[in-house]
């Protein structure tokens, strides 16, 4: 066990000792990670940030039952899957999504006879918003095991036997299935997206449409505005996810790696940003 994890062991048992400086370093480790995955889980700020509080709650009021038999961050990652899984509450939940209805939407949209509406914030900043809200709305348009799996590999990249772990999947499972979600991604992307892809859906083209169809909101915008969490905060939390389960390999930001897919699949996502948002602090 390393200098880091004592620390970080040490933290717990004071926390649960009810020391609570202890608590809020052990919580704010944490609770921008937890906020990212139920951001992507739910599609919206507003529905992320109702679970994320559900989340840390769950994480407080059971920290007695850390046994130390993992890394922290997984034992609150698998809390926060398990909430994220059973969670009915988010809009797209009653509003289920799909990739044949967006396809749709691409492809015989009105984006022509629209006014501008932009109140006058500049067209590449909302551009900007655009890109970054449909990345993050479309895995809605996957099931949610799907939707788990594709996020866990695609963003935290997560080892297949830390993923394995969290979803209760064997690790070849694990890699088979984000293998196939991430084909099907690329798939969609290709056809249709002509930001990522080689399709002639273009985010500049769409902006007034999606202000009207409340997509974006010109005075309202939730990515933009968010600060970026250092690559460096990610990368200490999947370190540290490693190191307590003695793994060999580390993660790697610029590849997918540990995942099986073929890397014909990985070439045609490799830009995919699902940038990692830092939320308002939960007070």
């Amino acid at each position: 066990m390393d200098k880091n994890t004592e620390e970080l062991f040490a933290l717990v048992e004071k926390a649960t000792a009810g020391d609570r400086e202890a608590l809020e370093t052990l919580i704010a480790g944490v609770q921008d990670l937890v906020f990212n995955l139920s951001l992507r889980m739910l599609g919206t700020f507003a529905d992320a940030e109702d679970a994320t509080q559900d989340i840390l709650l769950k994480v407080i009021t059971h920290l007695s039952s850390f046994k130390k038999e993992s890394a922290f961050s997984t034992w609150v990652f698998c809390i926060a899957v398990n909430h994220l899984k059973n969670y009915k509450k988010h809009m797209f939940a009653q509003h289920p999504l799909s990739f044949e209805f967006y396809g749709e939407d691409i492809k015989n949209g009105n984006i022509h006879d629209v006014p501008d509406l932009t109140q006058n914030v500049e067209k590449t900043v909302l551009a900007e918003e655009l890109k970054l809200s449909c990345t993050n709305v479309m895995l809605q348009c996957l099931d949610t095991d799907s939707r788990l799996i594709f996020v866990l590999g695609t963003m935290f990249q997560a080892d297949s036997r830390i993923a394995g772990e969290i979803l209760g999947i064997s690790p070849e499972a694990y890699r088979q299935r984000l293998s196939r979600i991430r084909k099907k991604m690329a798939d969609f992307l290709s056809e249709y997206c002509g930001e990522y892809g080689k399709g002639t859906c273009r985010c500049a083209n769409r902006i007034n449409y999606a202000i009207q169809n409340h997509r974006i909101d010109p005075s309202h915008q939730d990515y933009t505005a968010a600060e970026e969490i250092a690559r460096k905060t990610m990368l200490d939390v999947k370190e540290a996810m490693e190191e307590i389960d003695d793994l060999a390999q580390h993660f790697s930001f610029a590849t997918l790696c540990n995942s099986g897919a073929d890397q014909t699949v990985y070439e045609k996502i490799p830009e995919l940003n699902f940038s990692v948002c830092r939320k308002k602090r939960v007070t």
